[in-house]
Protein backbone atom coordinates (compact mmCIF):
# COMPACT_ATOMS: atom_id res chain seq x y z
CA UNK A 1 0.00 0.00 0.00
CA UNK A 2 1.30 3.68 -0.68
CA UNK A 3 2.18 5.17 2.33
CA UNK A 4 0.75 9.11 2.53
CA UNK A 5 4.17 10.34 4.69
CA UNK A 6 6.80 11.09 2.77
CA UNK A 7 7.62 13.06 -1.12
CA UNK A 8 9.11 9.82 -2.80
CA UNK A 9 5.49 7.84 -3.05
CA UNK A 10 3.98 11.13 -4.69
CA UNK A 11 6.63 11.80 -7.14
CA UNK A 12 6.49 7.87 -8.16
CA UNK A 13 2.35 8.76 -8.36
CA UNK A 14 3.08 10.99 -11.05
CA UNK A 15 5.10 8.99 -13.19
CA UNK A 16 2.98 6.08 -13.17
CA UNK A 17 -0.92 7.00 -12.69
CA UNK A 18 -3.36 8.44 -14.96
CA UNK A 19 -3.00 12.51 -14.28
CA UNK A 20 -6.79 12.91 -12.60
CA UNK A 21 -8.29 16.25 -11.83
CA UNK A 22 -10.76 16.90 -9.38
CA UNK A 23 -14.03 18.17 -10.44
CA UNK A 24 -15.45 20.98 -8.12
CA UNK A 25 -18.83 22.68 -7.89
CA UNK A 26 -17.41 26.25 -7.38
CA UNK A 27 -14.37 26.11 -9.28
CA UNK A 28 -13.21 29.04 -12.28
CA UNK A 29 -11.06 27.97 -14.68
CA UNK A 30 -9.36 28.76 -17.97
CA UNK A 31 -10.46 26.29 -20.95
CA UNK A 32 -8.56 26.13 -24.29
CA UNK A 33 -9.49 23.75 -27.15
CA UNK A 34 -8.27 24.17 -30.82
CA UNK A 35 -8.96 23.50 -34.39
CA UNK A 36 -7.21 19.69 -35.89
CA UNK A 37 -3.95 21.01 -37.60
CA UNK A 38 -4.60 24.86 -36.69
CA UNK A 39 -6.73 24.93 -39.56
CA UNK A 40 -8.62 28.20 -39.96
CA UNK A 41 -12.55 26.54 -39.27
CA UNK A 42 -13.40 29.27 -36.80
CA UNK A 43 -12.84 32.09 -39.00
CA UNK A 44 -14.34 35.33 -37.15
CA UNK A 45 -17.18 35.95 -39.67
CA UNK A 46 -20.49 36.49 -38.45
CA UNK A 47 -21.97 33.40 -39.13
CA UNK A 48 -19.60 31.39 -36.75
CA UNK A 49 -19.88 34.06 -34.23
CA UNK A 50 -23.53 33.63 -34.50
CA UNK A 51 -22.62 29.90 -34.33
CA UNK A 52 -20.55 29.64 -31.40
CA UNK A 53 -22.39 32.34 -28.87
CA UNK A 54 -25.22 30.21 -29.38
CA UNK A 55 -23.53 26.95 -29.28
CA UNK A 56 -21.85 28.65 -25.87
CA UNK A 57 -25.08 29.95 -24.08
CA UNK A 58 -27.38 27.23 -24.72
CA UNK A 59 -24.63 24.50 -23.41
CA UNK A 60 -23.80 27.07 -20.63
CA UNK A 61 -27.56 27.00 -19.41
CA UNK A 62 -28.23 23.35 -19.61
CA UNK A 63 -25.04 22.46 -17.37
CA UNK A 64 -25.32 25.40 -14.98
CA UNK A 65 -21.89 27.45 -16.29
CA UNK A 66 -21.06 30.79 -15.62
CA UNK A 67 -19.10 32.20 -18.22
CA UNK A 68 -17.04 35.52 -17.19
CA UNK A 69 -15.21 36.37 -20.76
CA UNK A 70 -14.51 34.35 -24.00
CA UNK A 71 -12.51 34.89 -27.33
CA UNK A 72 -13.09 32.76 -30.55
CA UNK A 73 -9.94 32.91 -32.61
CA UNK A 74 -9.72 31.26 -36.15
CA UNK A 75 -8.07 28.39 -35.20
CA UNK A 76 -8.70 28.23 -31.03
CA UNK A 77 -10.97 29.12 -28.55
CA UNK A 78 -10.47 30.40 -24.71
CA UNK A 79 -12.75 30.46 -22.04
CA UNK A 80 -12.94 31.91 -18.40
CA UNK A 81 -15.94 30.09 -16.69
CA UNK A 82 -17.26 29.19 -13.42
CA UNK A 83 -18.43 25.76 -12.78
CA UNK A 84 -21.77 26.27 -10.13
CA UNK A 85 -22.52 22.39 -9.75
CA UNK A 86 -19.46 20.35 -10.70
CA UNK A 87 -20.62 19.64 -14.31
CA UNK A 88 -17.52 20.67 -16.30
CA UNK A 89 -16.92 17.82 -18.29
CA UNK A 90 -20.76 17.73 -18.96
CA UNK A 91 -20.78 21.60 -20.65
CA UNK A 92 -17.21 21.06 -22.49
CA UNK A 93 -18.57 17.41 -24.20
CA UNK A 94 -21.88 18.87 -25.16
CA UNK A 95 -20.52 22.36 -25.87
CA UNK A 96 -17.44 21.00 -28.04
CA UNK A 97 -19.95 18.65 -29.84
CA UNK A 98 -22.11 20.84 -30.44
CA UNK A 99 -20.10 23.57 -32.00
CA UNK A 100 -18.05 20.74 -34.09
CA UNK A 101 -21.45 19.57 -35.62
CA UNK A 102 -22.18 23.53 -36.38
CA UNK A 103 -18.88 24.15 -38.63
CA UNK A 104 -19.54 20.62 -40.44
CA UNK A 105 -22.54 22.55 -41.89
CA UNK A 106 -21.82 25.50 -41.83
CA UNK A 107 -18.04 25.36 -43.26
CA UNK A 108 -18.94 21.99 -45.31
CA UNK A 109 -16.19 19.91 -43.76
CA UNK A 110 -16.06 16.23 -43.73
CA UNK A 111 -12.99 15.49 -41.12
CA UNK A 112 -12.62 16.20 -37.06
CA UNK A 113 -12.53 20.08 -36.10
CA UNK A 114 -11.22 19.68 -33.02
CA UNK A 115 -7.74 18.48 -32.36
CA UNK A 116 -7.01 15.04 -30.51
CA UNK A 117 -5.08 16.89 -27.89
CA UNK A 118 -7.12 16.81 -24.63
CA UNK A 119 -8.90 20.14 -23.46
CA UNK A 120 -6.68 22.28 -21.36
CA UNK A 121 -8.48 22.90 -18.39
CA UNK A 122 -6.41 25.36 -15.88
CA UNK A 123 -7.94 25.78 -12.56
CA UNK A 124 -7.76 29.32 -11.38
CA UNK A 125 -6.82 29.58 -7.68
CA UNK A 126 -6.61 33.66 -6.65
CA UNK A 127 -7.90 36.52 -7.17
CA UNK A 128 -4.86 37.58 -9.56
CA UNK A 129 -5.24 34.38 -11.57
CA UNK A 130 -8.37 35.27 -12.74
CA UNK A 131 -7.85 38.73 -13.08
CA UNK A 132 -4.56 38.17 -15.68
CA UNK A 133 -6.40 35.02 -17.30
CA UNK A 134 -9.15 37.26 -18.31
CA UNK A 135 -6.80 39.73 -19.49
CA UNK A 136 -4.69 37.66 -21.72
CA UNK A 137 -8.56 36.21 -22.88
CA UNK A 138 -9.86 39.93 -23.88
CA UNK A 139 -5.83 40.56 -25.20
CA UNK A 140 -5.54 37.71 -27.66
CA UNK A 141 -6.37 39.24 -30.93
CA UNK A 142 -3.69 41.32 -30.46
CA UNK A 143 -1.51 39.52 -29.02
CA UNK A 144 -1.49 37.61 -31.83
CA UNK A 145 -0.66 40.56 -34.03
CA UNK A 146 -3.88 40.54 -35.98
CA UNK A 147 -5.41 43.78 -34.73
CA UNK A 148 -4.55 46.60 -32.93
CA UNK A 149 -6.83 46.88 -30.86
CA UNK A 150 -9.33 44.67 -28.81
CA UNK A 151 -11.99 45.68 -29.53
CA UNK A 152 -11.14 45.59 -33.16
CA UNK A 153 -11.36 42.02 -33.49
CA UNK A 154 -14.56 41.03 -35.53
CA UNK A 155 -15.05 38.22 -33.93
CA UNK A 156 -16.11 36.95 -30.48
CA UNK A 157 -14.50 38.42 -28.21
CA UNK A 158 -14.76 40.46 -24.70
CA UNK A 159 -14.02 44.02 -23.31
CA UNK A 160 -12.85 44.82 -19.40
CA UNK A 161 -16.70 46.17 -19.65
CA UNK A 162 -18.36 43.49 -20.32
CA UNK A 163 -17.61 41.08 -17.43
CA UNK A 164 -20.61 41.53 -15.45
CA UNK A 165 -22.73 43.46 -16.96
CA UNK A 166 -23.02 42.42 -20.94
CA UNK A 167 -25.57 39.90 -22.12
CA UNK A 168 -24.96 38.54 -25.13
CA UNK A 169 -27.75 37.34 -27.62
CA UNK A 170 -27.45 34.57 -30.75
CA UNK A 171 -30.33 33.70 -32.84
CA UNK A 172 -30.54 29.74 -33.42
CA UNK A 173 -28.21 29.07 -37.01
CA UNK A 174 -30.37 28.17 -39.77
CA UNK A 175 -28.37 24.66 -40.37
CA UNK A 176 -28.12 21.77 -38.03
CA UNK A 177 -30.51 23.06 -35.36
CA UNK A 178 -33.99 22.00 -36.19
CA UNK A 179 -36.75 24.70 -35.69
CA UNK A 180 -38.99 21.81 -34.79
CA UNK A 181 -36.98 20.49 -32.12
CA UNK A 182 -37.59 21.97 -28.78
CA UNK A 183 -34.25 21.82 -28.17
CA UNK A 184 -32.92 24.93 -29.60
CA UNK A 185 -34.41 27.74 -28.89
CA UNK A 186 -34.86 30.39 -31.34
CA UNK A 187 -32.89 32.94 -29.36
CA UNK A 188 -30.71 32.78 -26.50
CA UNK A 189 -29.35 35.06 -24.22
CA UNK A 190 -25.66 34.71 -22.36
CA UNK A 191 -24.61 37.05 -19.33
CA UNK A 192 -20.90 37.51 -18.79
CA UNK A 193 -20.93 37.31 -15.05
CA UNK A 194 -18.10 38.33 -12.36
CA UNK A 195 -16.63 35.47 -10.82
CA UNK A 196 -18.02 34.26 -8.10
CA UNK A 197 -14.67 33.01 -6.89
CA UNK A 198 -12.69 37.13 -7.04
CA UNK A 199 -12.82 39.26 -4.23
CA UNK A 200 -13.07 42.10 -5.74
CA UNK A 201 -16.14 44.39 -6.80
CA UNK A 202 -16.98 44.57 -10.21
CA UNK A 203 -15.99 47.95 -11.08
CA UNK A 204 -12.47 47.41 -9.50
CA UNK A 205 -12.15 44.03 -11.19
CA UNK A 206 -13.04 45.46 -14.78
CA UNK A 207 -10.68 48.56 -13.79
CA UNK A 208 -8.29 46.33 -12.87
CA UNK A 209 -8.42 44.16 -15.81
CA UNK A 210 -8.32 46.95 -18.39
CA UNK A 211 -4.78 47.50 -16.43
CA UNK A 212 -3.66 44.22 -17.11
CA UNK A 213 -5.13 44.21 -20.73
CA UNK A 214 -3.40 47.37 -21.28
CA UNK A 215 0.33 46.14 -20.38
CA UNK A 216 -0.48 42.85 -22.31
CA UNK A 217 -1.14 45.11 -25.57
CA UNK A 218 1.82 47.39 -25.23
CA UNK A 219 4.22 44.76 -25.20
CA UNK A 220 2.38 42.89 -28.22
CA UNK A 221 3.75 43.11 -31.80
CA UNK A 222 2.95 46.10 -34.12
CA UNK A 223 0.37 45.00 -36.71
CA UNK A 224 1.80 45.29 -40.24
CA UNK A 225 -0.24 47.52 -42.76
CA UNK A 226 -1.63 50.52 -43.47
CA UNK A 227 -3.33 53.14 -39.99
CA UNK A 228 -6.69 51.86 -40.96
CA UNK A 229 -7.84 48.52 -40.10
CA UNK A 230 -11.07 48.10 -42.27
CA UNK A 231 -8.90 46.42 -44.94
CA UNK A 232 -7.17 44.08 -42.34
CA UNK A 233 -10.57 43.01 -40.84
CA UNK A 234 -12.03 42.43 -44.25
CA UNK A 235 -9.10 39.81 -44.97
CA UNK A 236 -10.10 38.24 -41.45
CA UNK A 237 -13.89 37.70 -41.90
CA UNK A 238 -13.00 36.64 -45.90
CA UNK A 239 -9.90 34.51 -45.48
CA UNK A 240 -10.19 31.23 -46.33
CA UNK A 241 -11.41 28.39 -43.74
CA UNK A 242 -9.29 25.44 -44.73
CA UNK A 243 -5.91 27.07 -44.53
CA UNK A 244 -3.92 26.22 -41.73
CA UNK A 245 -1.97 28.53 -39.56
CA UNK A 246 1.70 29.34 -40.90
CA UNK A 247 3.06 31.02 -38.01
CA UNK A 248 5.79 28.45 -36.51
CA UNK A 249 4.12 26.73 -33.42
CA UNK A 250 5.67 26.59 -30.24
CA UNK A 251 6.71 22.86 -28.61
CA UNK A 252 4.36 20.59 -26.72
CA UNK A 253 4.51 21.89 -22.82
CA UNK A 254 3.03 20.42 -19.78
CA UNK A 255 -0.51 21.27 -19.83
CA UNK A 256 -1.13 22.59 -16.34
CA UNK A 257 -3.69 22.10 -13.93
CA UNK A 258 -3.34 25.44 -11.57
CA UNK A 259 -2.66 28.70 -12.10
CA UNK A 260 -2.01 31.36 -9.58
CA UNK A 261 -1.26 34.46 -10.73
CA UNK A 262 2.39 36.23 -10.45
CA UNK A 263 4.55 36.64 -7.33
CA UNK A 264 2.11 34.12 -5.75
CA UNK A 265 4.45 31.53 -4.36
CA UNK A 266 2.39 30.39 -1.60
CA UNK A 267 -0.49 29.82 -3.09
CA UNK A 268 1.08 27.76 -5.65
CA UNK A 269 2.66 25.92 -3.87
CA UNK A 270 -0.73 25.34 -1.67
CA UNK A 271 -2.43 24.61 -5.03
CA UNK A 272 0.44 21.79 -6.21
CA UNK A 273 0.34 19.92 -2.77
CA UNK A 274 -3.55 19.98 -3.13
CA UNK A 275 -3.81 18.57 -6.64
CA UNK A 276 -0.81 15.79 -5.60
CA UNK A 277 -3.12 14.72 -2.28
CA UNK A 278 -5.84 14.42 -4.59
CA UNK A 279 -4.30 12.25 -7.37
CA UNK A 280 -2.47 10.01 -4.42
CA UNK A 281 -6.47 9.85 -2.42
CA UNK A 282 -7.49 9.03 -5.90
CA UNK A 283 -4.71 6.17 -6.89
CA UNK A 284 -5.18 4.50 -3.70
CA UNK A 285 -8.99 3.71 -3.37
CA UNK A 286 -8.48 3.60 -6.92
CA UNK A 287 -6.44 0.32 -6.08
CA UNK A 288 -8.92 -0.51 -3.30
CA UNK A 289 -11.92 -0.30 -5.57
CA UNK A 290 -9.99 -2.87 -8.18
CA UNK A 291 -9.66 -5.14 -5.44
CA UNK A 292 -13.48 -5.41 -4.91
CA UNK A 293 -13.69 -3.05 -2.08
CA UNK A 294 -16.84 -1.51 -3.14
CA UNK A 295 -17.43 0.92 0.82
CA UNK A 296 -14.11 2.73 -0.37
CA UNK A 297 -14.23 6.57 -0.71
CA UNK A 298 -13.14 8.07 -3.22
CA UNK A 299 -11.54 11.79 -2.90
CA UNK A 300 -14.05 14.91 -3.37
CA UNK A 301 -13.99 15.95 -7.38
CA UNK A 302 -13.84 12.51 -7.90
CA UNK A 303 -15.85 12.83 -11.24
CA UNK A 304 -15.58 10.22 -13.66
CA UNK A 305 -15.65 7.10 -11.42
CA UNK A 306 -18.83 8.31 -9.61
CA UNK A 307 -21.01 8.93 -12.88
CA UNK A 308 -20.06 5.47 -14.46
CA UNK A 309 -19.44 3.30 -11.24
CA UNK A 310 -21.41 5.29 -8.34
CA UNK A 311 -18.48 5.13 -6.60
CA UNK A 312 -18.74 6.43 -2.83
CA UNK A 313 -17.14 10.39 -3.08
CA UNK A 314 -15.93 12.19 0.26
CA UNK A 315 -17.89 15.43 0.87
CA UNK A 316 -16.21 18.71 1.24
Amino acid sequence: MIGRAGIGPILALRVRMTMARPVLAGMTVMVTRRTILRTHLLRPDREMSQLFTYCLAVAAQRHRISVHAAVLMSTHEHLIVTDTEGRLPQFLQEFHRLVALGVKALRNWQGAVWDQRKTSVVRLCTDNAVLEKIAYVIANPVMAGLVRRARDWPGVNTSPEDVGTARWKASRPPYFFSAANESWPEEVELELTVPPSVHIEGPELRSAIAREVHQLVSSAPVVPGSDTQSDDLSALRNSSPYARATSIEPAPTLNPAVAVGRAAGDALRQAIIALREFRLAYRIALDQWRLGVRETLFPAGTWLMQRLHGVNVCEL
